[in-house]
């Protein structure tokens, strides 16, 4: 499987959405992609919970938690289930805990902020509708990519295998080697 850098897919597609957040990574997955599943926190995640039950193969969960650092919205239970049913990662606007548990998984998990107190966990929440936050809409069915650099989304139906990253790369190295050269990505 080819590995394709957030800074790489921004310098080659100027329609890449990179979000402005700043985000804490853990998970043995330090880089991960796939399509985008949402879930938006109303005061609960019951919902979260029946989605990560469900084959994951290919996808990542982005919870939008409306930047909530005062209470955990997803720890090592939440992740050992989705590790369990193979998704690819997930995306948390908001805090998690369980730092050293999740830091042992095989998934990717970004985060605001740890915090040891946990979300309320009754209601349910909304399912695959947009959210958005750190500047980009995150679509479900939209291609993710996240990485120790950040967490990028691509435009609807375009994947990181329809972008030729070699042409940017090479100019950012030409750019480097001649200060003479203006960049133009």
């Amino acid at each position: 499987m080819t590995t394709y850098k957030t800074s790489d897919i921004c310098d080659a597609c100027a329609e890449a959405q990179a979000c402005e957040l700043s985000f804490i990574s853990l998970g043995r997955r330090r880089a991960f992609a796939g399509a985008i599943r949402t879930v938006r926190y109303d005061g609960g995640l019951g919902v979260m919970r029946d989605l990560l039950r469900q084959p994951g193969q290919g996808q990542v969960l982005v919870i939008d938690g409306g930047g909530l650092r005062w209470r955990a919205l997803f720890g090592d239970i939440m992740a050992g289930i989705a590790a369990a049913h193979g998704w690819e990662g997930v995306v948390v606007h908001g805090a998690v805990r369980d730092r050293a548990e999740i830091d042992g998984m095989d998934i990717g998990v970004k985060a605001l902020a740890i915090i040891p107190r946990r979300a309320e966990i009754r209601a349910q929440g909304d399912l695959d509708v947009s959210v958005s936050f750190g500047g980009v809409v995150f679509a479900p069915g939209a291609r993710l990519i996240a990485d120790e650099d950040g967490v990028v989304v691509l435009p609807m139906g375009l994947s990181e295998t329809d972008i030729s990253i070699a042409d940017a790369v090479a100019a950012t190295a030409a750019y480097a080697r001649d200060p003479g050269l203006k960049a133009d990505h």
